[in-house]
């Protein structure tokens, strides 16, 4: 198999736009419907946590913020990738090496005895995702390379068109999650968390596999320098971070994330112990969130691509707290007495609510992908996930505070609906700022083409 796709590579090496755009959707649509896959491994470690270690709400919570702090030096990965070619390729060997690391995480962590310790245990989850940041920043930057709207000399350049990659790819991200989760509800069921991790290592084996037998020069990447230096790419980060257009929208973006004291841990607990809504239930949740995130990239693709970007993001982070004011109203047992069972609001509302977190996401990509400069697109990205991963960490620490300031514990849950009402509020700020994001990009980077 993997010979073959190393042939086909070499056979198109010399053009040919429709072979050049199969394999780049060959090696972005497996990063990331592998990518998407990770909530299958990270189900198991939930309730391997909850039920294995015994581990309380505030502890499982702090552990899944701090696992995201590889993610922090994102732009330290782009850098290196923008820089550094290994063996005449600055993307491809980094989706393998990242590949590498997470399979061997997960298989050290199924290798372990069952009585493995939280710091173990940690240790190897922060492995695993240095390797998944790895190939997140080598994965984004092909498709901000890929993804610019074309030049007046190249509209027939084979690059895709705005937005069209990034929707592609976020396709395949949810179709990823949509089968990790619902593999993920069916196996906690009948498999320990161990035989799942070791599942998931033989996927990211086989992912690591295919990508060393794919040669960059079949992708038929833009063309860029591969002589510059760290400090040179460091200093065009800097000129690029300096625009208005793009810092004003991250910092903009990076608060709205921040600022939401994230309640992740304590809902689990909620609906698991306090609720004791079953695995499978969970599952099907997660699954019909994802369902709807694969259908968001669909209609964004079809729909939105020409809607203003502020106004869509704006839109998504106002339903954001409605559906938290949702929650609000859930725990206090408002849809229970119109006869509405608890199983069918978790499968509903619940995953819903956890992936519209992710919906400005796509907007917000296609966005900066227009808006970054060329040869720096692997450090703007990276730039902008790690100021995701900084703003998730702490709103996951603020929400293991605000769940400690209303007395929210694993047995007592009284305090629950206040600080979801205080999620709710907190939520709404960032639209009365959205003004930070630009309007009508398309008029701010024609004039680069003259």
């Amino acid at each position: 198999m993997v010979s073959s796709i190393r042939e086909r590579g070499r056979r198109k090496e010399g053009g040919g736009g429709n072979g050049s755009e199969g394999m780049r959707k060959l090696l972005l649509g497996l990063g990331f419907l592998v990518q998407g896959f990770r909530c299958f491994p990270w189900m198991a470690v939930n309730f391997f946590l909850k039920d294995g270690l015994k581990v309380d709400p505030s502890t499982l919570q702090i552990l899944q913020c701090s696992a995201n702090l590889p993610m922090v030096a994102k732009p330290f990965y782009g850098i290196l990738s923008d820089s550094f070619y290994i063996f005449g390729q600055h993307r491809v060997p980094y989706i393998a090496f990242g590949a590498f690391l997470q399979a061997v995480s997960w298989i050290a962590i199924f290798l372990s005895p069952s009585n493995i310790s939280f710091f173990t245990i940690t240790l190897y989850l922060l492995l695993g995702n240095l390797g998944a940041s790895v190939v997140e920043v080598a994965n984004d930057a092909m498709v901000a390379e890929l993804g610019k709207p074309p030049s007046s000399s190249s509209k027939n350049s084979p690059h895709s068109s705005s937005g069209q990659l990034q929707s592609f790819v976020w396709i395949a991200a949810s179709v990823g999650g949509v089968l990790g989760n619902l593999a993920g509800g069916i196996a906690i069921d009948r498999f320990s968390p161990q035989v799942m991790f070791l599942m998931f290592g033989i996927l990211l084996s086989i992912q690591f596999l295919v990508t060393i037998f794919i040669h960059e020069s079949s992708l038929d990447l833009p063309k860029s320098s591969s002589d510059r230096g760290i400090k040179t790419q460091l200093s065009e980060l800097i000129v690029a971070l300096r625009k208005p257009e793009i810092y004003y929208s991250i910092i903009w973006f990076a608060a709205s994330y921040a600022m939401i004291p994230a309640l992740t841990g304590t809902m689990f607990y909620y609906q698991t112990e306090h609720l004791g809504i079953e695995s499978s239930v969970l599952g099907v949740s997660k699954v019909f969130g994802q369902a709807a995130m694969l259908l968001w990239g669909i209609i964004y693709n079809k729909n939105l691509k020409s809607m203003s970007p502020r106004t869509l993001i704006s839109a998504i982070q106002a339903t954001m707290a409605v559906f938290m004011f949702s929650d609000f109203l859930f725990v206090k047992g408002v849809y229970r007495m119109f006869g509405i069972p608890d199983s069918l609001y978790v499968v509903l509302f619940s995953g819903l609510l956890e992936v519209l977190y992710f919906f400005k996401i796509l907007p917000f990509n296609v966005l900066m992908a227009q808006l970054c400069p060329p040869g720096c697109e692997g450090s703007v990205m990276a730039f902008l996930m790690s100021a995701l991963a900084v703003a998730v960490i702490i709103s996951g620490y603020l929400g293991v505070a605000l769940s400690s300031f209303v007395q929210v514990t694993a047995k007592d849950f009284s305090g629950l609906g206040h600080a979801l009402l205080i999620q709710a509020v907190c939520t709404l700020l960032p639209v009365y700022f959205s003004s930070c994001i630009p309007d009508g990009v398309k008029a701010k980077t024609k004039p680069k083409e003259g």
